[in-house]
């Protein structure tokens, strides 16, 4: 495609994008550092959880304003990929805390007692 063919974005337009797209990859690599400098992996699998989340929500935004200036027309469609790692990453989440807090109360470590235990039953607390 010529640079005559492509449309050029507004300045202010431009700049809005590159700083959300800025954003997103910053908050990135924040859950990134926290998930190598925490010390334990309770610890360490929250960072990435959280941030991740709004990082894609900055990049997505930032996205949808790209490719709905350019157009001329609304682009939601990357909405789509936000929405699903919304309720994706908290699910995974969960399932890998539940996993490793099984495998930590198997192996009788220092971990919180089972809350789910029936009533009448002796709750563990190692």
């Amino acid at each position: 495609m010529s640079p005559a063919a492509v449309a050029a974005l507004p300045l202010w337009a431009e700049w809005l994008v590159a700083a959300l797209v800025l954003l997103g990859a910053g908050l990135a690599l924040l859950g990134t550092i926290g998930l190598l400098r925490l010390p334990t992996f309770f610890e360490r699998v929250h960072a990435p959880a959280i941030i991740s989340t709004l990082a894609c929500w900055c990049i997505v935004w930032g996205s949808v304003l790209y490719f709905s200036m350019e157009s001329g027309e609304l682009a939601l469609h990357a909405l789509l990929i936000a929405a699903f790692v919304s309720i994706t990453v908290p699910v995974s989440t969960i399932f890998l805390i539940r996993a490793a807090l099984f495998r930590a109360r198997q192996a009788n470590d220092n971990v919180p007692p089972n809350l789910s235990a029936p009533a009448g039953s002796p709750r563990k607390s190692s």
